[in-house]
C-alpha cells in the first residue's frame, strides 16, 4: 500500500531531484523510495569482515582521537 510523504527542502534541489529523476525515466517518488529501500542493506555485516577487523570494530568508540594523537603514537613507537 502506497502512503504519501511530503518532505520540504529548497527549491533549487526540488528541480535538481525532477530533473535527475526524467534523466532516469522514473519519477521523484520512485528514486526517495529506492534511497530508502538501500539505507538497510549498505550497512557491513560482521561476518563479512576479516576476524582481525571484526575485533576491531568499535574499540574506539566514544572515545576523541585525532590526526594529532595518531601522529604522536607514530612518533613515540617508532623514535
Amino acid at each position: 500500500m502506497n502512503t504519501k510523504l511530503t518532505l520540504r527542502m529548497d527549491e533549487a534541489l526540488i528541480q535538481q531531484a525532477k530533473s535527475e529523476a526524467s534523466r532516469r525515466g522514473k519519477s521523484v517518488s520512485q528514486m526517495v523510495g529506492e534511497f530508502f529501500g538501500a539505507l538497510g542493506s549498505v550497512q557491513i555485516k560482521r561476518s563479512t569482515l576479516p576476524p582481525i577487523t571484526t575485533s576491531l570494530v568499535g574499540a574506539l568508540k566514544g572515545r576523541r582521537v585525532s590526526e594529532a594523537d595518531y601522529k604522536k603514537h607514530l612518533k613515540e613507537k617508532y623514535l
